[in-house]
């Protein structure tokens, strides 16, 4: 064996290339199973370059390519620009304001020509971790302290209101999975009950009318001071604070939800998050929607037919499925965005429950093998970046399979390595393979 080849072999974790390859080829083969004609010859439309799943295994080739560099690259090169790549995919998302081109409502994609697209924001996912990476990993870094948790804060939240801008509520809201990272780093849990209270208090405001929730919040606030009505006595700053809480959660719930529904979000965007909760709502409350002219066509709610195809394509295939390539639902085109979005619709359709659970568990060992891998790390900057690797696989896994089965609203996340496209997928085998190159190399301390 050469020099080069031990090289490239030393210290990488296999186990994650092995998991890797078995996902990207379900990918392909779920991507197929959609698509399949029995007219066409597969073997030439496989090689033709002009299907999706062709052009899939072209992006696969790829990313092989990009994944075989990285392995070859020394590691100091990833904490030296992480910073300089930060900046550049910052740069790139606020270029598709100028250069982008507009795909299902969301300009948030640069066209490369040849019918292929590059989008920033699902980039800027592996720049942000090496940022943050790099940033918590400073020795001067004192992560208890509120300035470093608001710098780590501002880091992670700038391409997320950017991706908002662009119209990808998902994708934004992928950058909240950083904070799983910051917790292992010393985040107070104080910040996660807050931010766990809060999207609960949302969901309280969607479910109930709003004197009722108003009634709760109240009753709650007067039995926790009547429970601590002894220290209350003593320290009477404490019953401000419950006060100024019970205002505060009533002022979210009385104002600031219905104004982010009705003049910040779009009508289809409201209508998804309504359509998890089982209600319905009026796009005539919504700002942008009056804006628009009579002459447009009404705003419909696709949400409800695609989850309710979603959900028919899933339970058809029963505990063992239909199986491969006799899937009725997702072949014949009754699941929108079968290929992308709703990839595990086919999964579910062709193999059933127990595929669906195989499959899940392949995705949760991988999750398994990238926490231990962190946890073996002696540098900071390594074990950041590969918790924020099993922070956005996770996140991507239970957003995505959770709005195919109408447990979470429609946010065009795709499942990671099998949905259909370029960017996602060089995205993720980026990720993964820094990770792998960085763990070859944990004997280093990296800053």
């Amino acid at each position: 064996m050469s020099r080069n080849e031990r090289n490239i072999s030393s210290g990488v974790d296999f186990t994650i290339i092995w998991l890797y390859a078995i996902l990207v080829s379900v990918g392909i083969l779920c991507i197929f199973m959609v698509e399949y004609r029995a007219d066409t010859n597969w073997l030439q439309s496989f090689l033709g370059g002009k299907t999706n799943y062709s052009k899939q295994l072209i992006f696969a080739g790829v990313c092989a390519v990009v994944a075989t560099f990285i392995l070859l690259t020394d590691s100091k090169l990833f904490t030296a620009f992480a910073n300089l790549m930060y900046a550049f995919g910052i740069l790139l998302m606020l270029a598709t304001f100028v250069l982008g081109k507009n795909i299902n409502g969301s300009k948030s994609w640069i066209p490369l020509g040849g019918g292929f697209n590059l989008q920033p924001a699902e980039l800027c996912k592996i720049f942000t971790a090496l940022a943050l990476a790099k940033f918590l990993s400073r020795q001067e870094v004192d992560f208890s302290r509120l300035r470093s948790q608001l710098i780590a804060g501002a880091i992670t939240m700038a391409p997320a209101v950017l991706s908002i801008l662009q119209h990808e509520l998902g994708l934004a809201l992928v950058y909240s999975s950083f904070l799983i990272a910051m917790y292992r780093e010393g985040l107070p849990a104080q910040i996660l009950i807050i931010g766990s209270s809060f999207a609960i208090l949302v969901v309280a405001t969607l479910i109930l009318e709003p004197n009722i929730l108003a009634v709760i919040l109240t009753v709650i606030a007067a039995v926790i001071i009547f429970l601590l009505r002894r220290q209350v006595k003593r320290n009477k700053g404490l019953l401000t604070l419950i006060i100024g809480i019970w205002l505060l959660c009533v002022g979210v719930q009385r104002f600031v939800v219905p104004y982010i529904f009705n003049n910040v979000l779009e009508c289809y965007q409201s209508t998804r998050i309504y359509s998890m909760v089982g209600k319905e709502y009026d796009c005539s409350e919504n700002v942008k929607a009056r804006k628009k002219s009579a002459s447009e066509k009404p705003v419909r709610k696709p949400d409800d037919y695609n989850v309710r195809q979603s959900k028919i394509a899933i339970g058809s295939g029963g505990l063992l499925g239909r199986g491969f390539l006799k899937g009725t639902q997702t072949r014949g085109k009754y699941v929108p965005e079968q290929h992308t979005d709703f990839i595990f619709t086919s999964l579910g359709e062709a193999f059933g429950f127990t595929g669906c659970v195989i499959f899940l568990l392949i995705y949760l060992f991988l999750l398994y093998r990238i926490v231990k891998i962190a946890e073996r790390q002696r540098s900071v900057f390594s074990r950041v970046y590969a918790y924020s690797v099993a922070s956005i696989l996770f996140f991507h896994i239970a957003v995505n399979v959770s709005m195919t089965i109408g447990l979470f609203p429609i946010v065009g996340i795709p499942l990671p390595l099998i949905s259909y496209g370029g960017s996602s997928l060089l995205t993720f085998t980026v990720l993964i393979f820094i990770m792998l190159k960085l763990d070859s190399d944990r004997q280093m301390v990296l800053r």
